[in-house]
């Protein structure tokens, strides 16, 4: 079995154990898709966990679609070059999926203007290879109401490339996860809670390897953690905190397993029961 082959010479494909890069992922159970580095890490902890807890069933893997050099950088990274920021976010990357124990993690380095571009074929044809090379029970993706539009980009050049898959290639379950856009705003009917609770410890330092985004002047490692928090305190008011943190995510899987079904309709379906929730809720009372 052959390890995939991608377009851009700076892909980077990494295998933590130092195993054969066709057989990790041809063993990925928990598979996430994410624009930047460190998007992995805020939006599927719950995989990463899932996996850590059963590594002799599942295993993780990661994909980051940018080259990552567009980010904002202040302090020590002040003066790093695009060119330089990239080596040193692939790099960042590369531990975290150490500490995190991915068993594989594919950086496809591609500018974000080609990932917008719908139809760029280096980035329909990376997407294809991989999606193909693997069968994820489980597939993380960015949310389709977030306000990144490289993150919204990511997440259709996804979806492309899941519904161009045979019908039984899919995978079972598809789950967008909230980063710049939260999800606590959906109807609890709606809502998927991710439990990110989980080895505490682990949730911090995996955001704090990331120093090119934390010490750069965005406290990722805070601010994830404590919206999870966030969630898991204001899910209910009723009951008692059941988990310890609480990413949201939207079930995405119609819309990979109906290829037809529209993707604005779908989004605005939620937007159209959370009007309608706050519209009854009035109505009650008034």
């Amino acid at each position: 079995m052959a390890a995939p082959t991608f377009s851009r010479a700076e892909a980077d494909v990494y295998v933590p154990s130092g195993g054969d890069a066709a057989e990790a992922l041809a063993r990925v159970t928990h598979l996430c898709v994410a624009a930047h580095q460190d998007d992995i890490e805020i939006l599927a902890y719950d995989g990463i966990c899932d996996c850590l807890d059963e590594p002799a069933r599942r295993a993780f893997g990661g994909v980051v679609v940018t080259d990552g050099a567009g980010s904002p950088r202040t302090g020590a990274y002040s003066d790093f070059s695009d060119e330089r920021m990239r080596a040193l976010r692939r790099e960042e990357q590369r531990a975290a999926a150490r500490l995190g124990g991915y068993a594989i993690q594919i950086q496809l380095a591609h500018p974000s203007a080609d990932v917008k571009r719908s139809g760029h074929p280096g980035v329909a044809a990376d997407l294809a290879a991989i999606f193909g090379a693997c069968s994820p029970e489980l597939v993380y993706l960015h949310q389709p109401a977030d306000k990144h539009d490289t993150h919204v980009a990511v997440f259709l050049r996804c979806l492309e490339a899941l519904r161009a898959l045979p019908a039984e290639k899919r995978p079972r379950r598809v789950l967008g996860a909230e980063v710049w856009r939260d999800l606590d705003w959906l109807v609890d009917a709606d809502k998927v809670a991710l439990d990110s609770g989980r080895r505490p410890e682990l949730a911090g330092e995996l955001l704090k390897v990331f120093d090119s985004q934390v010490a750069g002047g965005k406290r990722y490692d805070l601010a994830a953690l404590g919206r999870r928090l966030a969630h898991a305190t204001f899910h209910t008011s009723h009951a008692t905190d059941r988990l310890r943190g609480i990413t949201w995510a939207m079930d995405l899987t119609p819309l990979v397993a109906e290829p037809t079904r529209d993707v604005e309709d779908f989004v605005l379906g939620h937007i159209e029961r959370l009007r309608a929730d706050v519209a009854a809720r009035l109505a009650r009372f008034r």
